[in-house]
């Protein structure tokens, strides 16, 4: 299986310009992308930038790990209100590096007791594919009930 996204930048980083064309599913498509919304604009209203969209996806990837979990123990979630927040910092040299992804999940998961929710999520954490994918950077886990 693989899925695709087009984009097309141009000109210089910093007073260059571009957009996410599109996606396979259609979902995303002409959404601006600069330095000022990656770097400058803490707003977030200048535009995307690969660090919301990793978050993105890394927290839809551990809420439909963690919703199949929770369902192979035999407890399946009400709901699952999940959100990953990607860390860019500067590093030494120069440059940025990502360095952590910070995971919330607020979940009702009726028969099931906070601390074994807890131990659940963290496995789900583990195994989903985008933070198997993000290794390389530190990913902590906030799981709680509603």
């Amino acid at each position: 299986m693989k899925r695709y996204a087009n984009v097309n930048w141009k000109g210089p980083l910093t007073s260059g310009s571009g957009r996410i064309e599109s996606t396979q599913s259609g979902a995303l498509g002409e959404l601006p992308l600069s330095f000022k919304a990656r770097f400058e604009d803490e707003t977030g209203r200048a535009g995307t930038n690969p660090e919301e969209l990793i978050a993105a996806a890394h927290a839809s990837c551990f809420s439909m790990a963690l919703a199949h979990a929770l369902a192979q123990n035999g407890t399946p979630a009400e709901s699952l209100d999940a959100k990953a927040e990607i860390e860019l910092q500067p590093k030494e040299g120069g440059g940025f590096e990502i360095r952590g992804s910070a995971l919330t999940v607020v979940g009702k998961v009726p028969g099931l007791d906070e601390e074994r929710f807890q131990e659940i999520a963290k496995g789900a954490k583990e195994n989903c594919p985008v933070s198997r994918a993000l290794g390389a950077i530190n990913i902590t886990l906030d799981a709680r009930f509603a």
